[in-house]
């Protein structure tokens, strides 16, 4: 399945491919949707950072909570993050897990003595680290299907666009400048060189595939790899100690990678034994945002907090790869003239493609209220907007008319795919001592305009707990999220020939926080 764009040289007539808008728009959402950042403490209490202080997760969260400090601190939070999926497809059931650590915050803050004798309390300056997403992923599916196999997608294009056979013949090389080797520069013309697909004639369509009539088992995996991490500078002060203001800049960097397969194992054909598709992706970028927070202590007991968030201007580079390979019945397969042959090639890789563009991800804003329990601890709440139907997307990488369609296609995708969301969250601190507990949860709306039956909204629960010493402290959380998602291998024109996998997810997030205080 065809994903990105090739190069402007390859753009002859009649071989352009289509211009997946629908991808970008996901592509868009996937670098935009965040669950859980921050310390220990902050992701035990359930992600809430409108309308608390005093944390390293202010500087990247509500840098207001900066004007909390009266020391200067340094803290490191590793962490360990374990995917857990299930794939649902053609009634069949595959799970998958995989564990990974990471790094989750480092921070330092650096606190001014306190001004007695002045309205403007203290100020503090803090710099940190921070992992906001983290993509890594993985799942597996397979069943039976008696209706379709991918080659009868690959016919579908060939036949939609009534590509004669010349041009298949144009968008292959047996040497490559590229890959020094056979390459084939679109999915069509790889089935074509390969026999998999026939032609009809000279002229070529109507296509069909060598064997259309035998049942698949199909099977697919995808691995994924990547983080949005990002340095961020705040400064914050403090009023009377009861306003607190303060802002920040954070400096990101994308990088995204995945690996997808899929087979189709064929069930007493004549012809073929399997047919196998693989892709990568692979994704870089960097971007800046900025954000504006404030928390007012109306009292001892009780403050409010909001903070408002720019979108995130990212430019990114990515390149996408594609091969497909094939088994056949005794080595040989049926040729356009009825006569069995041997095939030339097995196995054929597409043409990497390339692609630069812009992405601009949505304006974000949240309002919260911490009621502190005198000196045994407090519960706090967090209300968040999140504007993904105004994410967009551009390029300058094509030619003027096309960069235009690109965004303003891209653009329509996006508002008639997602709408924006309003999130909640809850937390709550019981203080004894020196030790600290935590429990914290968060319900975060779909972002999508249709379900699809796909429960996509998550539900994220955590705990946690701390110790605080005079000049060190110690927090440790545990959170899991449940949300439900979707993949399609392939589309026909009869959607009764084809299938989606339902994927449950249930990824665990541990992080310890280490905290020194000078």
């Amino acid at each position: 399945m065809m994903k990105k764009y090739v190069g402007a040289a390859l753009l002859t007539a009649l071989c352009i491919p289509f211009l997946s808008h629908a991808q970008y728009a996901e592509d868009a959402l996937r670098y935009s949707e965040m669950n859980q950042t921050g310390s220990a403490r902050f992701q035990a209490l359930g992600g809430n950072h409108a309308a608390l202080g005093g944390d390293p997760s202010s500087i990247h969260g509500n840098p207001a909570g900066l004007g909390f400090y009266s020391r200067s601190e340094f803290t490191f939070s590793p962490g360990l993050t374990s995917i857990n999926t299930k794939g649902n497809y053609l009634g069949q059931s595959y799970s998958n897990s995989k564990s990974l650590g990471n790094i989750s915050q480092a921070s330092l803050v650096i606190a001014s003595q306190p001004g007695f004798q002045r309205r403007w309390k203290r100020s503090s300056l803090g710099i940190s680290f921070s992992r906001q997403q983290s993509f890594h992923d993985t799942y597996n599916y397979g069943g039976l299907n008696n209706r379709s196999a991918y080659v009868d997608k690959v016919v579908a294009d060939a036949n939609g666009k009534s590509t004669p056979v010349s041009q298949l013949e144009a968008d292959f090389e047996a040497n490559g400048s590229v890959t020094g080797g056979p390459v084939a520069y679109s999915v069509p013309a790889a089935y074509y060189q390969m026999y998999l697909i026939n032609p009809s004639g000279t002229s070529g369509f109507p296509y069909s595939a060598v064997d259309k009539n035998s049942v698949v088992n199909q099977f697919g995996t995808l691995d994924a790899s990547g983080a949005n991490t990002q340095w961020t500078i705040a400064y914050a002060g403090n009023l009377d100690d009861k306003f607190y203001i303060g802002g920040n800049i954070g400096f990101s960097r994308l990088r995204y990678k995945y690996t997808r397969t899929f087979e189709d194992s064929y069930v007493d054909s004549p012809e073929l034994i399997s047919v196998s598709q693989g892709e990568g992706l692979d994704v870089t970028g960097s971007g800046i945002n900025l954000s504006l927070g404030v928390i007012y202590k109306f009292s001892p007991m009780f403050q409010l907090g909001g903070t408002i968030m720019s979108p995130t201007f990212t430019s990114i580079k990515e390149t996408f790869t594609q091969n497909v390979s094939a088994q056949y019945v005794d080595g040989k397969v049926t040729g356009p003239d009825g006569t069995l042959i041997t095939p030339p090639y097995t196995s054929l890789p597409i043409a990497p493609n390339d692609f630069e563009y812009s992405m601009t991800s949505p304006f974000r804003g949240n309002l919260g209220a911490t009621v502190f329990l005198q000196n045994k601890g407090f519960i706090t709440g967090t209300v968040e907007y999140v504007g993904y139907s105004g994410m967009s997307v551009r390029t300058k990488y094509l030619n003027d008319t096309d960069n235009q369609a690109f965004k303003t296609d891209t653009k329509n995708e996006i508002t008639d795919s997602f709408r924006n969301a309003v999130n909640f969250r809850l937390g709550a601190e019981y203080r004894a001592n020196l030790m600290r507990f935590r429990v914290g949860g968060a319900y975060l709306m779909s972002p999508y305009q249709n379900s699809d039956g796909i429960q996509r909204d998550k539900f994220l629960v955590s705990a946690g707990l701390g110790v605080r010493g005079n000049k060190f402290f110690a927090d440790l959380s545990g959170s899991l999220a449940m949300y439900e998602s979707a993949f399609t291998p392939y589309t026909l024109s009869n959607v009764q020939d084809y299938s989606s996998v339902r994927i449950t997810n249930k990824p665990v997030n541990a992080v310890l926080t280490l905290g020194m205080l000078f």
